[in-house]
């Protein structure tokens, strides 16, 4: 059934029920709003099978990103990922165990709302966070080492460096992600994600 938060219907997760994704393999697919092309161009190269990606400020951001994942959330890994003009592919691995840091993820850190440090939004933040966050959103946000704490983490991220700097961008909502069950399908997948760009 739909929830209401703030008087709006959210959908229902299209996560699994039955899996906790605070351990696993997934494969992730994340697209931009309306699939506009933020990341990056492809460059052809005639004579040679391999096209060129030319990444753009947000592309390379979300590069270094993607590659110090491990840095921000030590619970996750990210062996390999492929940038397109539009979207992101990449296998994340996710062992909540080895959360050796102590980071406190509970915290809000959604850009948009941002109630713990924007001067406009201090009504709202009075009525609903408590020192620690927000707690509305932590209700309903995921929880310390989960798959979706470091997407919304990641994805957050990148929004606040384009923010900062005036760059037209946003993400399409939500993110696509495949529970990777066995090795076959490990190495299936990260062959097509090194393969995408020739596509």
């Amino acid at each position: 059934m739909e929830e209401l938060f703030q008087k709006r219907f959210r959908i229902p997760s299209a996560r699994a029920s039955w899996h906790n994704y605070r351990e696993g393999m997934y494969f992730i697919t994340i697209c931009t709003h309306q699939q506009k092309t933020h990341f990056g161009r492809i460059i052809p190269r005639p004579g040679l099978e391999e096209n060129q990606l030319e990444l753009t400020e947000v592309g390379r951001y979300v590069e270094e990103n993607l590659q110090q994942i491990t840095s921000h959330y030590p619970y996750a890994e990210i062996p390999v990922f492929v940038i397109m003009p539009n979207h992101l592919h990449f296998i994340i691995i996710i062992d909540s165990a080895d959360d050796s840091n102590g980071n406190d993820d509970s915290t809000c850190r959604d850009v948009a709302c941002n109630h713990s440090n924007d001067t406009s939004n201090r009504d709202v933040a009075r009525n609903v966070s408590t020192g620690n966050g927000c707690q509305i959103h932590m209700k309903i946000s995921p929880q310390k080492g989960s798959l979706s704490t470091v997407i919304r983490g990641f994805k957050s991220a990148i929004t606040k460096y384009a923010r900062e700097r005036g760059i037209a961008f946003a993400w399409q909502t939500r993110f696509y992600d495949r529970i990777i069950r066995n090795q076959n399908e490990l190495n299936a997948i990260a062959t097509y994600i090194e393969n995408n760009p020739y596509k």
